[in-house]
């Protein structure tokens, strides 16, 4: 049993990679649903699905942590810390308060987060290879921007609001490109701090995007001399040392 699962998580079989690619699918979806539901009154039916969904993502925790090798540095990684979060917030769900439900979207840091996943990517996307800084830093904007408008929905938008979560997601996105229209504005001490912190992280990350699209683009393969793993999507040699490389490509470029 620990082959078959060691196999399906980590092989480089066809099935393998698609195995983990459903499993980002599942990530996805548990996404959608966890904005979707943030704002909603939890009834019988959304408690059985957020359990369910719950006993889903504790069934792939608990094989990633059966068959890794260092649990202990696997138990210390954020990702591993947010799924422990997500997992709780989901089984306990009908004994927590709805202030608890933004906590559900630390799921999307492990979305793009996954060695295995990157892996298969550069294998099987040219596009990924050459534009792969810009997608992973375009990923965490975008997971950077559910997450902190969900918390603004969940802490800071009236419950009789008509349009609660465009609401949220239009005062997050003012707030972190600097435009300040003033028309949602958190008022309280715990609301202004929130605001700069939104600020601060966002601008970063917003920054880091316009970088890795505007700045040429690189693509990883390790120089078997000195270790370089940034290059041309073209180059024949190091730049370093001078190396010969042999970087896969579908020779467009």
């Amino acid at each position: 049993m620990k082959q078959t699962v060691r196999y399906l998580y980590i092989g480089h079989d066809p099935i393998s990679v698609w195995f983990r690619y459903a499993l980002i699918l599942f990530d996805v979806t548990t996404i959608v649903f966890f904005v979707a539901t943030a704002h909603v009154p939890h009834g019988p039916g959304l408690v059985l699905a957020s359990q369910l969904i719950g006993f889903l993502i504790l069934l792939d925790f608990s094989a990633r942590l059966w068959i890794s090798k260092d649990r202990w540095k696997l138990l210390r990684q954020i990702y591993t810390l947010a799924d422990i979060v997500v997992i709780m917030s989901l089984v306990l769900d009908p004994f927590l308060t709805g202030n608890l439900a933004f906590l559900r979207i630390l799921r999307a840091l492990r979305l793009i987060h996954s060695y295995h996943l990157l892996r298969d990517l550069r294998r099987d996307s040219s596009f990924f290879r050459t534009h792969e800084d810009a997608v992973i830093a375009a990923i965490n904007l975008m997971v950077f921007v559910f997450a902190t408008s969900t918390a603004v929905l969940v802490f800071f938008i009236p419950e009789d609001a008509q349009t609660p979560y465009i609401d949220a997601l239009y005062f997050t996105m003012a707030t972190l490109t600097t435009t300040g229209f003033g028309d949602i504005t958190l008022s309280t001490p715990w609301g202004k701090l929130f605001s700069v912190f939104i600020m601060v992280v966002g601008v970063a990350l917003f920054v880091r995007l316009a970088q890795a699209i505007f700045m040429p683009q690189k693509v990883r393969h390790k120089c078997p001399s000195c270790g370089l793993y940034r290059h041309d999507p073209d180059a024949v040699h190091c730049k370093h040392c001078g190396g010969t490389l042999r970087i896969e490509t579908g020779g467009a470029s």
